[in-house]
């Protein structure tokens, strides 16, 4: 009898990498010890720019929140060998994941292996598969994304400034991915399952006219009138308290038809949604702060004040607890004073109510200052 060997593949340990949630480098699933909040915060910042060369000046800057010492170097040397170690139980070169490449290092690694590529990835063949008609597939994979989501992003990084930036970035895709899902959900005759997360979301977001616009459309098709209109007057209510404004046509167009018990259809509330957020696209805003950071302005404005439930603190004692507010109204972008005790200057002048922002206006609250950037669509 002739013996036959079988050939069998070897196979290597699985490399993960994770900032859906705590900073994580796993194998096999398992988390590798890392050390201080160094160590994470320079892996935060490779990964938030992967496949490019970050300068080591950045990593520290990042490593050391803004105040890097001096002599900082060797520091990062050993930090960036701990990483590699790390990379190391992954049967890989660290060397080459995470290469010396002037005037910094560069981390490589493939998309499966990063659980945000995985969700970017899983987010835009949802949308391809909404925009296609193909709900169920595109319901499926929208969850898949959204799965990829074990807590808030860089939550053990939260103060440090470029994870405080990124993570607010990252929020706006969660919420736009949620978004979809929920809508492809409607789209397949299953209102009544999201209704739920959608009260959970408008609570969250209560500015958002998109997420108001998918809730009423939900609570209607599900046969509750009364609640629908209840969200109506709700939100009406909210715009007019925080921002001084009305619902959006649309949606005022949306709540005539459920007041006349008018046949609602998916389509026509997915129409509906589409026009708010085509409004919405007209240009994007962003504050542009003496670093070079970029802020960008969501769709349900920036809140900017001392108190930690705006979207922008400050903590100098010249700035209210709720300063003020950067809102798109229509094809423009406007600036609020909240009735703070010492104003809002906008080019050194201080606004009475409100301003429209031109791209290049310079933003002044206490002692922060700003320029008003317009991105066109």
């Amino acid at each position: 009898m002739i013996g036959v060997a079988e050939n069998v593949e070897a196979i290597s340990p699985r490399l993960g990498l994770h900032v859906l949630g705590s900073v994580e480098l796993t194998i096999d699933g398992a988390p590798q010890s890392l050390g201080g909040t160094k160590p994470r915060a320079v892996l935060a910042m490779l990964l938030i720019r992967r496949g490019r060369v970050v300068a080591a000046d950045a990593l520290a800057a990042a490593a050391w929140n803004d105040d890097p010492p001096p002599d900082y170097r060797a520091s990062l040397h050993v930090i960036v060998s701990k990483l590699r170690k790390a990379l190391g139980g992954a049967d890989v070169d660290p060397k080459t994941v995470l290469a010396t490449v002037a005037p910094g290092y560069r981390l490589s690694v493939a998309d499966d292996d990063f659980d945000l590529a995985r969700f970017r990835a899983l987010s835009s063949t949802g949308g391809r598969l909404a925009e296609a008609g193909q709900f169920e597939e595109a319901s499926a994979a929208l969850s898949h994304a959204l799965d990829e989501w074990k807590g808030p992003v860089l939550d053990d990084l939260r103060g440090h400034s470029f994870a405080d930036a990124f993570a607010a970035t990252l929020e706006e895709e969660l919420l736009a991915t949620a978004s979809a899902r929920t809508q492809s959900e409607i789209a397949c005759g299953r209102a009544e399952s999201v209704i739920s997360t959608l009260i959970d979301l408008t609570n969250e977001h209560p500015l958002r006219e998109p997420l108001w616009a998918q809730l009423i459309t939900a609570l209607y098709l599900a046969g509750r009138q009364s609640d629908a209109l209840d969200a109506c007057r709700r939100l009406r209510t909210t715009l007019a308290d925080e921002l001084g404004i009305d619902p959006s046509g649309p949606l005022q167009d949306l709540e005539k038809r459920i007041l006349n018990q008018e046949p609602l259809t998916v389509t026509t509330g997915a129409m509906t949604l589409t026009l708010i957020e085509q409004q919405q696209r007209v240009a994007t805003g962003q504050l542009r702060d003496r670093a070079g950071t970029a802020i960008p302005v969501p769709p349900g404005g920036l809140r900017i004040g001392r108190k930690n439930t705006n979207d922008l603190v400050l903590s100098h004692r010249n700035v209210s607890r709720y300063h003020a507010i950067v809102v798109a109204t229509g094809p423009q972008y406007e600036i609020r004073d909240l009735q703070s005790s010492n104003g809002t200057l906008i080019n050194g002048e201080r606004i009475i109510d409100s301003a429209i922002l031109g791209h290049g206006d310079v933003i002044r609250i206490g002692s922060t200052e700003w320029s008003f950037e317009v991105i066109g669509p």
